[in-house]
């Protein structure tokens, strides 16, 4: 049984906590790696030019959007093909385990997309007009 009490706080810990992990993957391509090292590293490894720029554009919907709770259902569900594209990477090329550097994290963080989909935005979310699709129609009479 779900308690109606607590649950929205759960999706609010679950919010915050993919917030904090996409807003550490964009510091990472910031400060560490530097941003053009990054992008010229894929492209040189067959990679798009638009799936590196959705890549970025997710990991920025995911660090801004989430924190606020604003549209958060869509934009766990945008995220997914980033992450699920992750977890197939690192699993073909490196296994399960995350301490051989594996599929095991990126998995958890795609779960945990999946999850936040399904529970929407939770407690404390940034109220804004709903989007074409989440408007409830009129009942004819």
């Amino acid at each position: 049984m779900i308690d109606d009490r607590t649950a929205p706080y759960a999706a609010l810990v679950l919010r915050l906590s993919l917030a904090f992990l996409f807003f550490a993957h964009l510091y990472r391509k910031f400060a560490f790696i530097g941003f053009d090292n990054w992008w010229a590293g894929l492209a040189k490894q067959g990679y798009a030019d638009w799936m590196l720029a959705y890549t970025v554009a997710a990991e920025t919907a995911g660090a801004l959007l989430l924190l606020l709770g604003i549209y958060t259902r869509t934009v766990s569900v945008l995220a997914l093909p980033v992450l699920i594209a992750v977890t197939y990477h690192w699993a073909t090329r490196k296994g399960f385990w995350f301490a051989d550097g594996g599929a095991e994290f990126p998995l958890a963080w795609t779960l945990m997309l999946i999850g936040q989909a399904l529970l929407g935005d939770g407690a404390f979310a940034v109220r804004v007009p709903a989007l074409p699709w989440e408007r409830s129609r009129p009942v004819a009479a």
